[in-house]
């Protein structure tokens, strides 16, 4: 069983840096575990790293299809399988980074994610999106897995209903019994939650600084399809509003921190699930190079005891 070193986390803790840092260390590439960092043209919003970021790793997983394209959980597992096999055949580590905890237990527990249609169960929930309507078929889907809702738009009632027939058909594997790869497992965070909050919100300043204003109107004037998967990503449909003339740019910009704290407290609590993941509060140490030997040591040490 190959040993995989996961970088996981809620959005603003740090993970881009320290793949890099491990990925130097351990020889090794990254994968990216992020649901929006697929899409070309939206780096900003979706913290996309920049070649300078990426010091000379090579990534992937990352700008490969257009914000009209589909991606879901079961092209990232296919996708990641593949550049996983790909990396260890030249003798390099894979190593996944990204905040998108559905996809990265999708990879690591080998989830069947080939959906068998079930016509019961989708005419069931057919008839019920017919009487209680779209928003109601919605905030179902946020109850039994709020990451998969918040890339879906209410008004996209396909997606909706397939997804809630995926999340309904599909067993969930046991942690002991279904490990496909031997899961060295970091997830990074900030405590109090405060400092992870003021963090987010400083993010999301050095996003407009950056010029996401203009990528997201970018974006906008391509006229694309508002149920797309990519434009449910934090930052763009905030600001399309806006474009409307629905909001003011200082209100989109605080519903886009607040939503991205949303964000980070699903995350933090999908992560908690999961009890192979180690959790390490970045502000605990004194500085970068401090926290970086504790990971690597905490890493060595995990492979030398799975030899």
């Amino acid at each position: 069983m190959t040993d995989l070193i996961i970088i996981g986390g809620p959005t603003a803790t740090g993970k881009t840096e320290l793949g890099v840092q491990i990925a130097k260390h351990f020889n090794g590439e990254v994968i990216s575990a992020d649901s929006m960092q697929i899409y070309k043209t939206m780096d900003i919003g979706t913290a996309t790293p920049t070649e300078e970021e990426m010091n000379g790793v090579v990534h992937h997983l990352i700008n490969e299809l257009n914000p009209d394209e589909e991606y879901n959980v079961a092209l990232f597992k296919e996708k990641a399988v593949a550049a996983i096999a790909d990396i260890l055949q030249r003798g390099k580590r894979p190593i996944i980074v990204g905040g998108t905890g559905l996809y990265i237990n999708a990879l690591l527990y080998n989830y069947e994610l080939g959906g068998e249609k079930n016509t019961a169960l989708r005419a069931k929930l057919q008839k019920q999106s017919e009487q209680e309507g779209n928003e109601a078929m919605h905030r179902l889907l946020s109850s039994v897995n709020a990451e998969r809702a918040a890339q879906i738009h209410p008004n996209n009632i396909k997606r909706l209903l397939r997804a809630l027939e995926m999340h309904y058909t599909q067993s969930t594997p046991s942690a002991k019994t279904n490990l496909h790869y031997r899961p060295i497992y970091i997830v990074l965070t900030y405590e109090p939650r405060a400092m992870l909050y003021e963090r987010i919100n400083m993010r999301v300043d050095k996003m407009f600084d950056e010029g996401l204003l203009e990528e997201a109107k970018n974006i906008y004037n391509k006229k694309y399809d508002e149920t797309a998967t990519s434009l449910q990503a934090i930052g763009y449909k905030e600001l399309f509003d806006y474009f409307d003339g629905n909001t003011t740019l200082s209100a989109a910009t605080e519903t886009i921190k607040q939503r991205s704290r949303n964000l980070a407290k699903r995350q933090l609590t999908w992560f908690k699930k999961d009890e192979s993941a180690r959790f390490f509060n970045v502000g605990a140490y004194q500085n970068k190079e401090i926290f970086y030997a504790k990971i690597i040591r905490y890493i060595e040490e995990s492979i030398t005891k799975n030899l």
